[in-house]
């Protein structure tokens, strides 16, 4: 069954558009001399007219069956109609406000990147409530370029991430899940590769996670391990596509492979990533970062909150931002709750994990309370 169309406020003569299709009509009376994307403010309404029109970008924008405009109406408590490029936001002032912005961020990114509901909700993530802050519209130079389309971080503390990651040898995104840490680090080792700033790409994760250990698991090591990896893989598979993927793989210039491995190695000429590095014991940690070879930039990432390792073991993540808080060369991102740019629920059950952890106490040392595959997942 087809959703129904918008109605659109101002009348037209033209025919009703086709479900998931932006409305191609004649430009609305009044509004045919307006500038290229610019506010209009009327009583509780803006008319906002995005330009250069492009029929496949407002596609893009609107979504299917008009998704994206729903998507942004219940999130900021606005309604929004459109007839081609002309839209009429209808709200309380900062929340028309809000929408204009978002709507204008997303044209933008229409144009680049193939829009869905989850890159729509990280645009909304620095709107509404938030909006007044900043419009969440990152910086040209912190912008990721990828063969797929430009990824742009969203709100500063990704901002501040990527361009860490960008000016410094070494990098730590420390944060929950959700806040785009391995996904923005791996963007950011595509687009040096792709440049031709490193001759390949090493992407490492502790093979210890949620309680479990290798030897209980089936299979040969590839077999055990490869589940542990497969999120790396997908974001490599969203930027570069399946099959490039396989030829760097098998050409050496993509690397995927547990911690462990890199024992007695020294990496030049890499971007060298470090997944879930909160399963990494003190040793492990000094052994990954002393692989750092000339040439070489690395990101290591993790979530302090989400420690699978046996009870008495201390984590490295968190020796290691004691240890090298003040050494030069180094970039660390601090990410919470509000960074999160998954599923606008996952958000508030972040938010409401972070909020229990600080009202009650672990009574554990810090040393003593990492194990936390005996009860936190």
């Amino acid at each position: 069954m087809y959703a129904s169309p918008r109605r659109c406020p101002i009348p037209c003569a033209a025919s009703s558009p086709s479900p998931g299709r932006p409305r191609q009509c004649a430009t609305p009376p009044g509004l045919e001399r307006r500038p290229r994307d610019t506010l209009s403010q009327h009583p509780q309404a803006v008319d906002l007219t995005l330009e250069p029109a492009d029929n496949r970008r407002l596609a893009n924008l609107c979504g299917q069956f008009d998704e994206h405009l729903r998507q942004v109406e219940r999130r900021l408590g606005v309604e929004i109609s459109n007839r081609g490029n002309v839209f009429r936001v209808i709200g309380n002032t900062d929340s028309v406000h809000a929408a204009g912005r978002v709507l204008r961020d997303l044209y933008r990114a229409a144009g680049a990147e193939e829009l869905t509901p989850g890159r729509v909700n990280v645009y909304l993530q620095q709107s509404g409530v938030e909006a007044s802050e900043e419009s969440g519209e990152p910086r040209e130079e912190t912008a990721v370029r990828t063969r797929r389309g430009m990824i742009r971080p969203r709100g500063p503390n990704q901002q501040a991430y990527v361009h860490h990651i960008q000016t410094q040898d070494l990098t730590f995104g420390i944060g929950p899940a959700g806040t785009g840490k391995t996904y923005l680090a791996v963007a950011c080792a595509v687009q040096a590769l792709e440049q031709d700033q490193v001759a390949r790409l090493i992407l490492v994760r502790p093979a210890v996670e949620a309680g479990e250990r290798l030897g209980f698991l089936p299979g040969d090591m590839a077999q055990k391990i490869d589940p542990y990896l497969r999120p790396l893989y997908d974001a490599l598979y969203e930027m570069l596509g399946f099959e490039r993927v396989a030829k760097l793989i098998e050409r050496n210039v993509i690397e995927v492979a547990p911690l462990a491995f890199m024992r007695g190695r020294t990496l030049n000429d890499s971007f060298i990533i470090l997944d879930e590095a909160q399963n990494t014991t003190v040793e492990q940690m000094k052994m990954f970062l002393t692989r750092i070879g000339f040439g070489s930039k690395a990101v290591v990432t993790g979530d302090v909150t989400q420690i699978d390792l046996p009870r008495g073991r201390r984590s490295g993540l968190r020796h290691v931002v004691e240890v090298l808080k003040d050494v030069a060369g180094i970039g660390f991102s601090f990410f919470d709750s509000r960074d999160v740019v998954r599923h606008p629920l996952v958000q508030r059950i972040v938010a409401a994990y972070d909020a229990y952890d600080r009202r009650t106490p672990s009574g554990d040392e810090d040393g003593d309370d990492e194990g936390a595959g005996d009860g936190r997942r």
